[in-house]
């Protein structure tokens, strides 16, 4: 029999739509897959080559639990020169992946019945790790209008509240927390001794912001937890590489599930990670304008449909209202049965959202194009 902890959670919504679309997809349907969130553009070269050459040089045996040192180095290298935290190589921890690395954190701060706060719609995934933890997830509603910023967080803080979750850019909205969105935050974890996990994954898919991290604001060193990873920036989902950041107090614990559980991330691919960060990174600039240009062509095409969708400020993600069609679930289900077009419902994402749809825009301007069309003979 299954345990108990299992039935507090949800079967992942993206992952549900994604298995829908693969199973029409092997029945030979031509499927245009908006659902799930990785980015169609091929690990650039000389990552691989890296990760290659370790393999074939012997890096194939156990790596340090907490990453082989070049990595380590180089991420806070990384996090020291571009996000302006007070770290060392020794505050840092490799996982396979950030989801990993976010399990971790969850496991290790949160007890029963704690509670952690965090924007409704939200990434899939915190939800369940919360419940997996015994602790409540308690959501704060968010502005459509205004980027999806959370508003009225202080009022949901009780003596069981012990930990706000951040994730800037967004997904599945794209919003992007400027630095007042941010001291407000930070503000209420300083006032009533809080922890913030600073979700970081989607940090370089960014248009005409910049990225701020939040252990970089005054006073928030000590209880930021940094999560970031090589996924989105370098085209590395397959990979499975991730990593935390905070200080020795939070990070042993992190390190005591990480060694019983997974022991390490695979040591040829944390090779390829030193390579991402240290390499050229015209790759990533190159993805970047490539996936703005498709963000334009969606966003205009679901406004003109009758969708209400604002364009995004990061990350790859259209979050739109279909409301004048009906729920996020109805919709969803028909495009995929009708238009043959997979985007994921919204309701997956908090429960205010279930007018919703998310639409990942990590494939090309014309299947972008041409799924916008057999949404409007399907719509209209």
């Amino acid at each position: 029999m299954p345990s108990s902890r299992l039935e507090r959670v949800e079967e992942s919504a993206t992952i549900k739509i994604a298995n829908a679309a693969n199973k029409l997809k092997s029945e030979g349907i031509d499927i245009i897959s908006f659902s799930l969130g990785e980015p169609d553009f091929d690990t650039p070269e000389h990552i691989c080559k890296a990760a290659a050459d370790a393999m074939y040089r012997g890096e194939t045996h156990y790596a340090p639990s907490n990453g082989i040192p070049e990595l380590r180095e180089a991420i806070a290298n990384k996090l020291v020169n571009e996000n302006k935290l007070d770290l060392t190589s020794n505050d840092v921890l490799v996982t396979p992946g950030a989801k990993q690395a976010i399990f971790e954190i969850i496991m290790s701060v949160l007890d029963d019945n704690d509670e952690a706060i965090l924007p409704d719609p939200s990434w899939v995934s915190y939800s369940p790790c919360i419940k997996f933890a015994g602790a409540n997830p308690v959501w704060a509603p968010t502005d459509p209008d205004n980027g999806f910023m959370p508003y009225g967080i202080e009022e949901l803080i009780t003596d069981k509240t012990k930990l706000i979750i951040v994730n800037s850019p967004c997904n599945p909205t794209g919003g992007v927390y400027d630095k007042e969105m941010l001291k407000t935050v930070a503000d209420l974890a300083i006032d009533h001794d809080l922890l913030v996990i600073s979700d970081e994954i989607y940090e370089k898919i960014i248009y005409d912001k910049k990225h701020i991290s939040m252990g970089s604001l005054d006073g928030m060193h000590d209880r930021t937890i940094t999560v970031n990873g090589f996924s989105k920036a370098y085209a590395m989902t397959g990979w499975r590489l991730g990593y935390v950041a905070a200080i020795p107090e939070l990070m042993s614990g992190f390190k005591k599930i990480h060694s019983h559980s997974v022991s390490s991330a695979t040591t040829f691919a944390q090779f390829g990670g030193v390579a991402a960060l240290e390499g050229p990174q015209e790759p990533v600039n190159n993805m970047i304008t490539e996936f703005k240009a498709r963000r334009d062509i969606l966003i205009d095409g679901l406004n003109k449909i009758g969708f209400k969708c604002k364009k995004p400020d990061g990350a790859f993600y259209a979050f739109a209202d279909v409301s004048a069609f009906g729920n996020g679930d109805e919709i969803a289900d028909k495009l995929l049965q009708e238009a043959h077009v997979a985007v994921t419902p919204g309701s997956g994402f908090g429960a205010s959202s279930k007018d919703f749809i998310r639409i990942s825009y990590a494939t090309s301007q014309e299947r972008i194009r041409e799924a916008l069309q057999r949404i409007e003979d399907t719509l209209l």
